[in-house]
């Protein structure tokens, strides 16, 4: 690949702690453009990701609609995967071309698929190579550079391997590192085992923000309740919610209440703020079950919960679903569900 020029974008702005308070993960398959719209109605404040797009689709497969968000949902980071340092800087310059406020590489996902493109989990046993990625991105693009990774791999799981994962970020130039407090099993554990099996360990991240001070050090993993929430920013900088935030999407309206003093808007009331951008989305020829699967959890716990969701998943994917099976799935029947 040809070199590429400096950005042309404005100066590097320095890292606010703040901005990273409050996250919601990447998550494959779930936090496309229309679960990030939902989200942002539901939180203001929190910085948002997408799913994990590599290199290689939007370099050699010129898939630049990958890259396509709205305006509404900033700030949002695009989650890069990859291994080539060329390569993710033209991809990193794409996003930040885009609109994308941050990129982040990922240096977590456990995947078959994944280790066999050699990215991801695998990479924490190549912090050098990791490096040089970071360096690649942080020259073509002017937007924060950041890395998610895990605390170890396999038999990687001493503390100074971390520590010393964390010291070849900083040298390259990281400012946010976002840690899953789980070690990766890349042999005999699947992507969802992975999510539950290996044990937490919160200390440990907790450790390297005591020891890297200057490091923008964000919690991912298990993480649930608002409680939960304010416990982790005693100690470390941001908390990232994961599968918590789109399975009771509306706990981050209550993070958010929490954190930042945020009225908690009501249920119906953020489905009604929906619906301008679901009819633009349906005018567009998007199915309706392609945004209606982020909500199926917006009732979480309440009364009528599981009416709510039977009416939009029998619903959603019938030819000409539209706005009115939402509407009536807010009718108060759905409360004597």
């Amino acid at each position: 690949m040809a070199p590429m020029s400096a950005p042309s974008h404005a100066p590097r702005q320095p890292i606010q702690n703040d901005d990273w308070r409050l996250t919601v993960a990447p998550m494959m398959d779930w936090t496309d453009r229309h679960c990030r719209y939902f989200h942002r109605l539901l939180s203001p404040h929190a910085r948002l990701y997408t799913e994990m797009v590599t290199s290689a689709a939007l370099v050699r497969g010129k898939q630049l609609r990958l890259l396509e968000h709205s305006q509404q949902e900033h700030p949002v980071a695009l989650q890069l995967g990859g291994s080539e340092p060329q390569e993710l800087a033209i991809a990193a310059r794409y996003g930040a071309d885009a609109g994308y406020d941050e990129i982040n590489l990922n240096v977590g996902c456990p995947s078959d698929r994944v280790q066999s493109g050699r990215f991801g989990a695998c990479l924490m046993r190549e912090p050098a190579l990791v490096g040089d990625c970071v360096k690649a991105m942080r020259d073509a693009v002017d937007v924060p550079v950041t890395v998610k990774c895990r605390i170890g791999v396999d038999d990687q799981d001493d503390y100074a391997d971390l520590q010393h994962f964390t010291e070849t970020m900083l040298a390259a130039g990281v400012e946010v590192l976002v840690v899953h407090a789980r070690k990766a099993w890349l042999q005999g554990l699947s992507p969802k085992e992975n999510r539950e099996i290996p044990p937490l360990d919160y200390e440990r991240v907790y450790r390297l923000k005591r020891e890297f001070p200057e490091l923008v050090v964000v919690i991912n993993g298990g993480i649930t309740t608002v409680e939960q929430v304010q416990a982790h920013l005693a100690q470390v900088d941001g908390v990232m919610l994961g599968r918590a935030a789109y399975h009771d999407p509306y706990v981050l309206a209550r993070v958010e209440a929490a954190l930042y003093g945020e009225p908690l808007p009501g249920r119906d009331d953020v489905l009604l703020h929906m619906r301008p951008y679901i009819e633009a989305e349906l005018a567009r020829g998007t199915a309706l079950k392609h945004i209606s699967r982020h909500l199926l959890g917006l009732y979480q716990g309440e009364p009528g919960a599981r009416g709510f969701r039977r009416q939009l998943s029998e619903g959603a994917h019938l030819p000409g679903a539209g706005w009115g099976l939402i509407e009536q799935a807010m009718t108060p029947s759905r409360v004597a569900a």
